[in-house]
């Protein structure tokens, strides 16, 4: 993709490589229609929008992710190890949340295959949560075995938009027929999330995202060469629409919105994690340093759902982190909706309001390992955003 690549194909999924984030993703727009001319100033908002306080010593943490790129796609392949049938389920690059229901189908049925009704999973995050109740819906007895648990996990340090096509695999990279089985692995998640709207907590609801420019829109480029295949999803997701200027309290020209899904990690990890256990589910502290290590598991067939930490357990080398770090201000219930502008991403959720600093291109953060918190870019992100409200 190039500078000329208008992202109208961002505009049905929003957040991640489609609107700014990815289970951290990256920051994007979409490609709206000529602004309209204003006509009276006024501030005619419906309802009004709370107007974020967005000043640095409201921050209360800053984390940040390594989203598991590979070129190829997510690893969904399976394969034997010793006397154990292991299905891979990881590398979603920033779409884990987002693909998460889907893919679980995918290993799952492979897991299953061969009609074992006892099931290992590795790993707890989102990937591993998922495929866990996937494998209990089908019948089968699961036992989680993990390092770490929410909220320790790197999923849980995701921004929490939809995100499917963020950050998924490079254009020249993917198999033929991937782009078909990515759609069926999106529509299959996104009806399913659809059920956990209206619960208790909130554990997924939906946002309104506002694309601020202070010109004409223009495209975001793409050094890497990601596979976007959002123009797939026609029609699946509410769609991006303009806003006159007396219906946002921002000072940029140019303002579109669109409703997208939101994961409130948290609450929904929580909940997750319930109805694995509530539905007889085993959780077991474990750690595996080789594949050679499952031998010491009873269950025969094994889903493996480790993302990052695929590299160094499978010594999967094509397996490249995409740094995402996330300043957290302090929870300001009446802001009820994200903002993106300028390479900065925001988003109210219950647990906080999150702003991420996405880079003037799709390249940011690629192959770069360091989790270290870094201040100074979560103070500039906070700035940015500070700046939208005239």
């Amino acid at each position: 993709m190039t500078a000329s690549h208008i992202h109208h194909r961002r505009a049905v999924l929003g957040g991640g490589a489609a609107l700014g984030l990815a289970a951290l993703g990256g920051c994007a727009t979409t490609a709206p229609a000529p602004a309209p001319t204003p006509s009276a100033p006024t501030f005619r908002s419906r309802p009004q929008l709370g107007r974020l306080d967005a000043r640095p010593d409201r921050i209360m943490d800053i984390t940040v992710c390594l989203r598991p790129f590979r070129p190829a796609g997510p690893r969904l392949d399976a394969e034997t190890v010793g006397d154990k049938l292991v299905a891979h389920n990881y590398g979603h690059g920033g779409s884990g949340w987002s693909l998460a229901w889907g893919s679980a189908e995918i290993a799952v049925r492979q897991a299953l295959g061969p009609g074992y009704r006892e099931i290992a999973v590795i790993g707890c995050g989102a990937l591993g949560l998922t495929a866990a109740v996937t494998a209990q819906r089908a019948g089968a007895r699961v036992t989680i075995y993990a390092k770490e648990v929410m909220p320790d996990v790197r999923s849980a340090r995701a921004t929490g938009v939809w995100s499917p096509d963020s950050r998924i695999a490079l254009a020249a990279a993917i198999a033929p027929g991937f782009p078909a089985q990515w759609e069926a692995m999106t529509r299959r998640s996104y009806q399913t999330w659809l059920g956990y709207l209206g619960l208790p907590g909130e554990p997924v609801g939906f946002i309104d995202r506002y694309m601020l420019w202070d010109d004409d829109v223009v495209g975001r480029r793409d050094p890497i060469g990601f596979a976007h295949l959002d123009r797939r999803l026609a029609g699946l997701a509410p769609a991006t629409v303009a806003v006159p200027a007396g219906e946002h309290p921002f000072r940029q020209r140019s303002v579109r919105r669109v409703a997208l899904p939101l994961f409130n990690i948290h609450a929904l990890g929580r909940l997750l994690l319930g109805e694995f256990l509530q539905a007889g589910g085993r959780l077991e502290m474990a750690e595996f340093h080789t594949p050679a290590d499952l031998a010491r598991l009873k269950e025969k067939a094994v889903v493996n759902c480790t993302g990052y930490g695929a590299r160094t357990l499978w010594k999967d080398e094509t397996l490249v982190p995409v740094r995402g770090q996330i300043a957290w201000l302090t929870p300001q219930p009446e802001v009820t909706y994200g903002v993106n502008y300028q390479g900065v991403t925001m988003l109210s959720r219950r647990d906080g309001v999150v702003i991420q600093q996405t880079g003037p291109d799709d390249g940011w953060g690629w192959n770069d390992a360091n989790e270290t918190p870094d201040r100074a870019e979560a103070e500039a992100a906070v700035a940015t955003i500070a700046s939208v409200y005239g």
